[in-house]
């Protein structure tokens, strides 16, 4: 645990975060600034992801099995450069802010290349790249989230972030809802759009987000020296051997365990429309539904997993998608799915964070965060790939039952396999 220390020692977090008084409980400047530059870029790329799975399956003709590798790799890629992203950004002092335009930049890039590609290999290779892009700056921007935020308050400072982050994510359907109904080449459109609209997030990044750590101030005291479990120099083999950590260790484990028997997106509104019917023109839509409860859940939920324990609420929202689950196998109400799938993301996406970011020394911020973040996501790869093929064989309520039978089994072991600390 890292407490603020007015001499600047190792552990100490940002000063406008910590400083004694009315202000120690508010959000950083970095946070709300990081959170714009993520509401402007989720309008982009959820104008393209809310239109992708339509695109492929309906336009190009893909099967669920076809549909399910694209999507793992849509993931899965991300998962292999986060390492990468948050070992660059730890090093020479923090460069948080320059890996993180990177991988910004990288994505930006991919949404035009989408004009010009019609095959599943090409598709897949563009996809790659936006995702390595996705990889590269996710560990970097939460490290500066959380090395700017008060270790009391990082739940707030993450559901503040989400929940910025969560209202691109639903402007970004709406938008490709809109010009889907007005444009003749509606995915052509839509691809253009996210295309600048993606730059101008770079841009924002470039020119308000503070260099280093976020802005946070140098120690004034040495570091202590390299240690098993506190390297001094951040390094590959220091950034692994975080893994030596207990709670570091079990939190990459459950994380993993439980990205396994997670049913993507994607494939959550292709089996809404599967099932309850929803027509092809209102789709593009469906993602508004999660979008709208992961907003309004993200800040309350976050304030809620400082005082009750972040553990508890990251469980408590893998219980909410394993409701989900069981009302789309019981036909139920697509709201009542899209409620419980934002939920399940306001509970888990920046919660999870907020507890990796206490279990990690400042120096290797980046990289433990990516440590946990690389487990998940190369969970979820695999776990997308399954369901397509589960689909693909056994049809979509025999692939659905075996996922939340998996998400049951995962719980429990995650029950066990719990952290020792609680916040």
């Amino acid at each position: 645990m890292y407490v603020a220390d007015s001499r600047g020692g190792a552990g100490t977090e940002v000063r406008d975060a910590t400083r004694p008084g009315p202000r120690a409980t508010a959000v950083a400047p970095t946070v709300l600034v990081l959170g714009t530059v993520s509401l402007i870029t989720d309008v982009s790329s959820e104008m393209v992801t809310a239109v992708l799975p339509l695109y492929l399956v309906a336009g190009l003709g893909l099967s669920p099995l076809g549909f399910g590798l694209l999507d793992g790799v849509y993931n899965g890629f991300s998962a292999l450069v986060r390492l990468v992203g948050g070992h660059l950004a730890d090093r020479g002092g923090g460069r948080h802010k320059a890996v993180a335009a990177v991988g910004y930049g990288l994505s930006a890039v991919c949404k035009p290349a989408l004009l010009l590609v019609h095959s599943l290999p090409l598709i897949g290779a563009v996809l790659a790249v936006d995702r390595t892009g996705k990889g590269l700056r996710t560990a970097p921007r939460d490290a500066l989230i959380s090395l700017s935020s008060a270790p009391e308050t990082r739940g707030r400072a993450f559901g503040v972030h989400r929940a910025m982050d969560t209202a691109g994510a639903l402007l970004g359907p709406l938008v490709a809802f809109l010009i889907l109904r007005q444009a003749a080449e509606g995915y052509d459109a839509v691809f253009t759009v996210s295309s600048c609209v993606a730059a101008l997030g770079v841009l924002v990044l470039l020119l308000f987000v503070p260099g280093g750590r976020g802005g946070a101030p140098a120690p004034a005291t040495a570091p202590a020296p390299a240690s098993a479990d506190s390297p001094a120099a951040p390094s590959l083999r220091a950034s692994l051997a975080l893994l030596r950590r207990r709670d570091v260790r079990r939190l990459t484990v459950c994380a993993t365990l439980l990205g396994l028997s997670t049913v993507s997106d994607s494939f959550v509104y292709l089996l809404l429309q599967h099932r309850l019917g929803v027509p092809d023109r209102w789709f593009a839509l469906l993602p508004l539904g999660t979008a709208a409860a992961f907003l309004l859940l993200a800040l309350p939920l976050g304030r809620l997993a400082d005082r009750m324990g972040r553990w508890r609420m990251f469980l408590a929202g893998h219980v909410a998608l394993l409701a989900a689950y069981g009302l789309l196998l019981a036909h139920g109400p697509a709201y009542a799915v899209l409620l419980l799938h934002g939920a399940f993301y306001a509970a888990t996406d920046g919660v999870l964070m907020a507890a990796a970011s206490t279990a990690v020394p400042d120096e290797l911020r980046g990289a433990g965060l990516a440590l946990v973040q690389t487990g998940q996501a190369t969970a979820r790869f695999a776990a997308s790939l399954a369901f397509g093929a589960a689909w693909t064989a056994w049809g979509d309520r025999t692939a659905l039952t075996t996922a939340a039978l998996a998400l049951t089994v995962c719980a429990v072991c995650a029950v066990y396999l719990r952290p020792a600390q609680s916040k």
